[in-house]
């Protein structure tokens, strides 16, 4: 063989071996890739929703349908209610599967039959129900009588704003964690070990219609409230891992044709 032969074949085997080691970049792109995938796999586990064991203590948030009360898909910031309907708010120890629903239903007209219509707003009826002594935070708690009232909103009025006009609300991360007071403190607290009272069904009660008037005012046994509130988690943290994931995937794309970009120039190189 003679020495440019030689030559030139040294060359190719070195060529070839340089494209079988792995350089700087390389390695450090599959420790990126890595450590993003290790973030993904944790962000996906916490996102999980809790063990179906668990139950929480926390205000509920309801539509009256037909007659018929039914779970909000949305929380009452995300939620402009129309005229003429009604609101519904459930303080209670259970789970969004079987959500403790308010104890009666309350029309609108029984709500909001003697509130005069105004122009340019709007009327929606509010029922707040604070449970049953099964479902407070504390054992001996004073729970208040539940209620309903209506009011008179601007028509852009949100949920949350037509609670604010109704009752006392105490918000927490756009969570209601209390109504007028009760309870005076927790924010949808879980709970693994039910009472049996608490998981036995409800009984039906009676729901006064209060003057729009009195609406934020609420008492039990003679006694003010004041403000406090919860519920379980928001549909804004679901929208943010969701985000979260589909950012982190995009990215671990682009990385992934950057690699493969890379060897193939590699094995270009080394023919």
């Amino acid at each position: 063989m003679s020495p440019t032969s030689r030559s030139i074949s040294r060359a190719g085997r070195a060529r070839r071996a340089r494209g079988n080691v792995a350089t700087p970049f390389t390695a450090v792109l599959a420790l990126f890739l890595a450590t993003l995938l290790s973030a993904l796999v944790s962000t996906v586990a916490l996102a999980a929703p809790a063990h179906a064991a668990d139950s929480y203590r926390f205000w509920g948030y309801y539509q009256l349908t037909s007659g018929t009360w039914g779970f909000a898909t949305k929380g009452p910031d995300g939620t402009t209610p129309a005229d003429g309907s009604v609101e519904g708010y459930r303080f209670a120890l259970g789970d969004t599967s079987t959500p403790r629903l308010p104890r009666a239903v309350v029309t609108f007209d029984q709500a909001c039959g003697s509130t005069p219509a105004v122009s340019g707003s709007k009327r929606v009826g509010v029922v707040v129900d604070f449970g049953r002594a099964a479902d407070a935070r504390e054992q001996g708690a004073t729970v208040p009588a539940p209620y309903a009232t209506c009011v008179t909103v601007p028509t852009s009025a949100t949920g949350a704003q037509v609670l604010a006009a109704a009752a006392k609300p105490r918000v927490e991360k756009a969570m209601v964690c209390g109504i007028d007071g009760y309870p005076a403190s927790g924010c949808s607290d879980t709970v693994k070990d039910v009472p049996a009272a608490a998981k036995a069904a409800d009984q039906p009660v009676t729901i006064d219609v209060r003057p729009a008037s009195s609406a934020g005012s609420t008492s039990a046994s003679g006694a003010a409230a004041s403000s406090s509130a919860a519920a379980p988690a928001s549909s804004s943290s679901s929208s943010s891992t969701t985000a979260y994931v589909v950012g982190v995937l995009a990215v671990l794309s682009l990385l992934a044709a950057a690699a493969w970009a890379m060897a193939r120039r590699r094995r270009a190189d080394g023919r």
